[in-house]
C-alpha cells in the first residue's frame, strides 16, 4: 500500500506516428523474465507502459488523431473493460484511470483521424472555444506572455493597448480572407504582446529611459506575430500575408479607438444642427500642410515635442482617457492612438515606411492629390 501524492496521479502523452503499444500499455521483457526465472506471462515479467503506471490518476494523450490506427485499437480494452492485455499471454490486470483526449478539428490537422470505434468509447467530447469578451482574453494574455522580465520593473502597457492586441484576433477571427476551419489560436496574441514589448524594451535601452510604454508605432513589429499564426484562403493569399495582417491591426485600433474617443465619422440626428467635432482644429492644423513624423526609435522627448505641435491634441486625448498626470510616457502614447485613430476613419493620411520604421501623418486630401500627381507623373513616364 502506498500512497501517491496529487503531482504523480497525472501522466502525459504527446501523440506522434512513432508512439507504439510498449510505450503506452507495455511490452514482455525477456531479460527481466530471463534474469528472473519468470514465465513470460507472468506478471513479473512485464514492462510496464505509462498508462499503467498512472494508475488511480488521469492520464492525457494530447493530439489524438496523431497516433497511428493500430495503436489507437489497443486503447479499447481500457477504455470498455478497464484492463490490458499484454501480446497474447493471459495476463489482466484491471486499472482504474481517466483518460483524456486532445485534438483539433480533423478537418484541420489533416494528419490523421480518430477511429469510430475509439471515438464510440469516449463519454463526452467537450468542444472549447475562443474567448468571447475581450477582458478575459486580456487576462489568458497577461497570464501566458512573458511580460514580467527581469530588471523592468518600469514597464507600464496602457490598457487600451492591451485591447488593440486582443482585438486583431477578434478581426481575424471574423475577416473573410483568414481560414477559420484552421482558427486563430491565443498563441497570435500572446506573441504579438511580447513582440509589442521587447520592441519598446529595445527602444528604452538605446534612449537610456527607465520607463518603458509601447507606441502605436512599435506595431509594425506585431506583424511578424500575425503572418505566422494565421491560415489565409485563397482570397487572402492573393491579397498577401503582410496586407491582410496590416489591415487586421488598423481594425483593431480603429475599434479600439471608438471606445475611448467619439466617433470621428458620426452624423447629427435628424432635424438637429451640426455641431463642431473635437477633432476640428487638429484636422486644420494638418489641412493647413502641417504634418507629424514619427519614428519606433526617437527619444521620449523628441517624441512628445512632435506631438505637442498638433493643436489640443493633449487636452483631447487627458479629455478621454484616464491617465495620471504624471505618466507622461502613456499620455504621450496615447496621443499617437487618437492620431492612428484619426487615420483609420480616414481622417488623416498615414505615410509608413518600414525600412526606417518612419510614419508620418498628414492631410488626407492633400495626400489623395499628391497622389494623383504622382501617379499621372508616372504614366507619363512609362508613355515615354
Amino acid at each position: 500500500i502506498e500512497w501517491i501524492h496529487r503531482d504523480e496521479r497525472y501522466g502525459e502523452k504527446l501523440a506522434t506516428p512513432d508512439v507504439t503499444i510498449a510505450d503506452l500499455i507495455g511490452d514482455i521483457d525477456p531479460l527481466k523474465a530471463a534474469h528472473e526465472r519468470l514465465h513470460y506471462s507472468h506478471e513479473g515479467a512485464i514492462h510496464f507502459g505509462i498508462i499503467p503506471r498512472t494508475n488511480r490518476g488521469i492520464f492525457n494523450i494530447n493530439e489524438l488523431p496523431d497516433l497511428q490506427p493500430r495503436i489507437q485499437v489497443g486503447l479499447f480494452n481500457i477504455m470498455e473493460e478497464r484492463d490490458i492485455q499484454i501480446r497474447g499471454f493471459k495476463v489482466r490486470i484491471p486499472i482504474d484511470v481517466l483518460m483524456l483526449f486532445t485534438a483539433n478539428p480533423e478537418d484541420y490537422t489533416n494528419r490523421g483521424n480518430i477511429i469510430t470505434p475509439l471515438k464510440d468509447r469516449i463519454d463526452s467530447q467537450i468542444v472549447t472555444h475562443y474567448p468571447e469578451a475581450i477582458e478575459d482574453a486580456i487576462n489568458i494574455t497577461e497570464q501566458e506572455a512573458w511580460t514580467n522580465r527581469s530588471g523592468e520593473e518600469g514597464l507600464v502597457v496602457p490598457h487600451y493597448f492591451k485591447e488593440i492586441i486582443e482585438q486583431i484576433a477578434f478581426e481575424a477571427r471574423g475577416s473573410d480572407f483568414v481560414d477559420q476551419k484552421s482558427g486563430v489560436s491565443a498563441r497570435l496574441t500572446i506573441s504579438a504582446m511580447e513582440n509589442l514589448i521587447s520592441n519598446a524594451e529595445r527602444r528604452a535601452i538605446m534612449n537610456a529611459d527607465k520607463i518603458i510604454v509601447p507606441r502605436i508605432t512599435d506595431l509594425a513589429f506585431v506583424i511578424p506575430s500575425i503572418t505566422g499564426k494565421v491560415e489565409l484562403v485563397f482570397e487572402g493569399e492573393e491579397e498577401g500575408i503582410v496586407n491582410i495582417a496590416k489591415a487586421l491591426a488598423g481594425r483593431a485600433v480603429k475599434t479600439t479607438f471608438t471606445k475611448y474617443f467619439p466617433d470621428p465619422l458620426a452624423k447629427p440626428r435628424r432635424g438637429e444642427e451640426a455641431k463642431p467635432s473635437e477633432y476640428d482644429e487638429i484636422l486644420q492644423w494638418f489641412a493647413q500642410g502641417n504634418a507629424v513624423a514619427l519614428t519606433d526609435t526617437m527619444s521620449f522627448d523628441a517624441y512628445v515635442k512632435e506631438l505637442s505641435r498638433v493643436p489640443r491634441l493633449k487636452e483631447l486625448t487627458a479629455r478621454h482617457i484616464q491617465i495620471p498626470e504624471a505618466d507622461r510616457f502613456s499620455l504621450a502614447s496615447a496621443m499617437e492612438f487618437v492620431l492612428d485613430g484619426l487615420h483609420q476613419h480616414s481622417k488623416l493620411a498615414k505615410n509608413e515606411s518600414f525600412g526606417s520604421n518612419r510614419i508620418s501623418y498628414g492631410d488626407m486630401i492633400g495626400s489623395i492629390f499628391a497622389g494623383n500627381f504622382a501617379s499621372e507623373e508616372e504614366e507619363e513616364d512609362e508613355d515615354y
